[in-house]
This record gives structure tokens, sequence and C-alpha cells, in this order.
């Protein structure tokens, strides 16, 4: 499999991408599941943790990663079955709005993180190879199925980061 190029996904997606620099996204997302779990268990004894008021809490972060992961995770099974129906966007601040990241535990969220990742595992080990390049459309924008796959690696590495950085 080679990495997505520029025209796979829109810039604004490029952020993601440039995360995951890897050739091997899956062997790189297995590396990284270890370290995702310790890194978000450091917050174990402050899960309801905000770096600022309007910020997300620890627990709503990893929520929101494992509701990203399963979205980004449909659209490039979407795609791999060569479906080229335009699907649509999705705004996270309205899915945070909706969603209840508070009654769960930390330990909870991050597994359903990680079905949703072990899933996503599953389908992209049984892609073709020209499945990779398949594209379709998210939103107006266009993306192929190994952009996705990069930026499930990517955004999980970008929340990991954000948490180091503002959350210690």
């Amino acid at each position: 499999m080679t990495r997505p190029q520029p025209g796979d996904y829109p810039p604004f997606y490029a952020r993601y991408v440039n995360l995951a620099p890897e050739e091997d996204v899956v062997g790189a997302m297995l590396a990284q599941a270890p370290l995702t779990r310790a890194q978000i268990l450091n917050f174990a004894d402050r899960p309801d943790h905000r770096y600022a008021p309007d910020k997300w809490s620890v627990k709503q972060v990893v929520g929101h990663m494992a509701d990203t992961e399963r979205v980004f995770g449909f659209r490039a099974l979407w795609y791999a079955r060569a479906d080229s129906s335009p699907l649509p966007g999705f705004e996270q601040d309205d899915w945070m709005a909706a969603s209840d990241f508070g009654t769960p535990t930390l330990e909870e969220l991050l597994a359903g993180f990680e079905a949703a990742r072990s899933n996503n595992l599953f389908v992209l080990r049984q892609l073709a190879p020209e499945a990779w390049a398949r594209q379709g459309s998210a939103n107006g924008h266009p993306f192929t199925v190994r952009a996705y796959a990069h930026g499930m690696l990517g955004h999980e590495r970008a929340h990991l980061q954000i948490l180091m950085e503002r959350y210690t």
C-alpha cells in the first residue's frame, strides 16, 4: 500500500495524514495500541479534567476519538466496497452536545475506542490492493480508503498530543 497523496483527501485533512507517515498503516495502528492505552490511562485519576472551562474533559476526548474512529472506519468501508453515494459530514461539536461521555468510566470509553479500532483493523486487513485507492465523497470532499486509514491513526495521535501537551 502507498501513502495517501494530496488528491486523496482535502487540504484540511492533511494534519491527520501527516501525523501517520508510515506506509504500513495497519502495522502502525497495531504498534500504537499499547501506547494509546498507557497514555489515556495516565488520566485515570482525573478523567473529568479539562485544561480550560470551555474545553472537553479527558473522557470527552476519548469518547470523541471513538466516535471519529467509527465514522472514519465506516467511510473507509463504504468506499472500499465501491459505493459512490456521497456521505454527509459530521460536526464534532454537535455530536459532543448529544453525547453523554460523563457516565461511562474512562476505561469503558477506552474500550469503546479499542473495539472500534479492532473492527476497523479487521476490515483494513481484508482489503484487496485496489480497494485502498477507491474514492468517495464525504461532506462534499473527496477521500480515498487509504486517506481514511492514515487519518484514523493521525487523528488518534493528534488527540494524544493534545492530551499530553494541554491536560498534564
